[in-house]
């Protein structure tokens, strides 16, 4: 039991400081809460992962992380804590793998290390207490990282094929993404695992089945359901979820040629190496990312045989996963660079531990020593946006520590190690307590302290329930990126739905999510997240007003359709041609059932 003490204490920490006052945040993400609502009421919608319960259009992801969301709120009723607890969940499990996953090949101290490091990263913080599907992807994807060391150990394919089944369900929570670490896995067991090459190779291809089947199922289940029978997939033209795949979700976000994106696949920032440590995504992930660079070089020459499979696979997932996110062109959000936060920690625990281990030699003294350096450099210049004094508090801990651990042969351990160890983690745990303490809602959310304005410009909206959503500088977009609140007045007209499929009908999904949730009544998104998806089309809309199965049209067209459909636009005018307005709680609300205007 003493020996497990440090991990116990590890995990409860984790788990308070992702759980605290996690109510705070409301819906969050209110888009992915309505899909939550919708399949606690609906087991068509959960399947699908429809945001209405009467089906009308999906997220535009795949489903698993609605599928958790849903069932929880099944059980336990649907409110904040019901859909945001198993995130913070997510969060404490992760921590664990990491730790377990390090363990296995560096020891103790390097898989303590690595998981204190995840758990105090500002955007790891972020998104295990929020909604989007990022938190299972990442938990999704360390088991996958577990499962390919334990592979690796014994040439295990079992193990093999279970890291493959892994990264499949991965790719049901967040499509071609959880693909990014791949390489990484593959060449580290075809390169490490003792069997002859030919077997290795035979491993592999089982294990690409079994991600084919873990991934593939869900989309061919979709792909064979008439499209008349199920809700019409979100995010796609043509009602394809192989488009949505491989379009949207997949190489679109590479090129930027994402049809149906607002912007036209521009404004998304800068390209290049230095994309990830700008001010913008730099308070998210940057804190330890160059130490993470420094100690897989370094760790790689001063570690042993299981330390180095440990870099090779921990360093191949940042790196080209950072390559990625670094230079596509596409739609990206700061909060994408979670998905690095278990490299940085596991390449940190590794890299730390050898190093010590040989800190006699004066070339494994100076590396160890420059890296927290670095660390200490890189905290620095990102507090001082938020807090000059704790930036030098850091500078005044670190470097005195870098010389301590460069003449750690006189130096006393006792001592050194832990300044050095909250030297670098001060920076990233107090970004992440502020990050913990404010609620955050909205479709971008953002880590760090609630403030009028975040790095790198973005303009900060105030979301439900006092959250905030970052918009990156991209005005107007607040009916977008947030969901209204809906006054009682209006709450109480929606509820009025005796006899309608949906109470109402709105452009924008996350408009509609927020009538929906504060009504609790199945509201239509029309054309989706963004409004420029042809569902449904006018002729589709108008039949629908005729059946009597939509009673309430809310609020206007939102924004212009640059590419994509135009369906909404076309949809929202007719009915302001048609029918005529009154104002509900500052809402403009067309009654579908009222007599058109002369």
């Amino acid at each position: 039991m003493r020996a497990r003490l440090p991990l116990l204490l590890l995990l409860a920490g984790t788990a308070v400081l992702y759980l605290w006052r996690l109510g705070d945040s409301g819906w969050a993400n209110a888009y992915y809460s309505a899909a939550a609502q919708a399949g606690a009421e609906s087991w068509h919608a959960w399947f699908f992962g429809a945001t209405d319960s009467a089906g009308a259009i999906t997220v535009d992801k795949t489903p698993a992380a609605t599928w958790v969301m849903g069932l929880s709120a099944r059980l336990f009723g649907v409110n904040a804590w019901s859909i945001l607890v198993p995130q913070a969940l997510m969060g404490v499990a992760s921590v664990w793998l990491l730790y377990a996953t390090v363990r296995r090949t560096a020891g103790e101290a390097a898989g303590l290390i690595a998981g204190a490091v995840l758990a105090l990263t500002p955007v790891a913080v972020l998104m295990f207490r929020f909604n989007n599907p990022d938190a299972l992807m990442v938990l999704l994807l360390v088991a996958g990282a577990y499962c390919t060391v334990r592979a690796t150990e014994k040439a295990s394919v079992r193990w093999l094929v279970l890291a493959g089944v892994a990264v499949g369900f991965a790719f049901l929570a967040k499509m071609l993404q959880a693909f990014l670490v791949l390489p990484a896995f593959g060449l580290v067991y075809l390169v490490s695992a003792p069997a002859a090459v030919l077997r290795k190779v035979w491993h592999l291809g089982a294990a690409l089945g079994a991600m084919i089947v873990a991934g593939g199922w869900w989309v061919l289940a979709v792909e064979l359901v008439p499209a008349g029978s199920r809700p019409y997939i979100g995010g796609s033209q043509s009602n394809s979820v192989l488009e949505l795949a491989l379009g949207y979700n997949g190489l679109g976000r590479l090129t930027g040629e994402e049809v149906g994106s607002v912007g036209g696949g521009r404004g998304w920032g800068s390209t290049g190496w230095a994309r990830l440590l700008g001010s913008e995504m730099g308070s998210q992930i940057a804190w330890l990312l160059p130490t993470a660079l420094v100690l897989l070089a370094a760790g790689w020459w001063a570690g042993r045989k299981g330390e180095r499979v440990g870099i090779a696979l921990w360093g191949g997932w940042l790196v080209v996963t950072a390559l990625v996110f670094s230079f596509m062109n596409g739609i990206i959000h700061a909060y994408y660079t979670v998905a690095l936060a278990p490299a940085i920690g596991a390449l940190i625990g590794i890299g730390a531990v050898a190093l010590w281990r040989r800190r006699r030699e004066p070339a494994a003294a100076a590396a160890l020593s420059g890296a927290l350096a670095v660390t200490a450099l890189q905290c620095y210049l990102l507090l001082l946006d938020w807090s000059t004094a704790l930036a030098a508090v850091v500078l005044i801990l670190g470097l005195p520590a870098a010389v301590g651990l460069f003449l750690s042969t006189v130096a006393p351990a006792v001592v050194v190690v832990p300044i050095a160890l909250v030297a670098a983690l001060l920076g990233p745990g107090a970004y992440s307590v502020a990050t913990a303490a404010t609620p955050h809602s909205g479709a971008i959310p953002s880590a760090g302290p609630a403030r009028a304005n975040r790095p790198g410009g973005g303009l900060v909206l105030m979301g439900p329930g006092g959250g905030t959503a970052n918009v990156g500088g991209m005005g107007g977009m607040g009916g977008l990126l947030s969901a209204p609140t809906p006054g009682a007045e209006l709450v109480e007209l929606l509820r009025d739905n005796d006899g309608f499929t949906w109470a109402a009908a709105a452009v924008g999904s996350n408009n509609a999510a927020g009538y929906q949730l504060g009504s609790g009544e199945p509201v239509m998104a029309v054309g989706g997240f963004n409004g420029t998806d042809p569902a449904p089309t006018l002729e589709e809309f108008q039949e629908l007003v005729r059946n009597g199965r939509m009673h309430y049209f809310l609020g206007g067209a939102g924004m212009p359709a640059e590419t994509g459909s135009d369906a909404a636009q076309r949809i929202a005018e007719w009915v302001a041609e048609t029918f005529t307005v009154t104002e509900v709680d500052g809402v403009a609300v067309y009654d579908l059932t009222a007599d058109v205007q002369p």
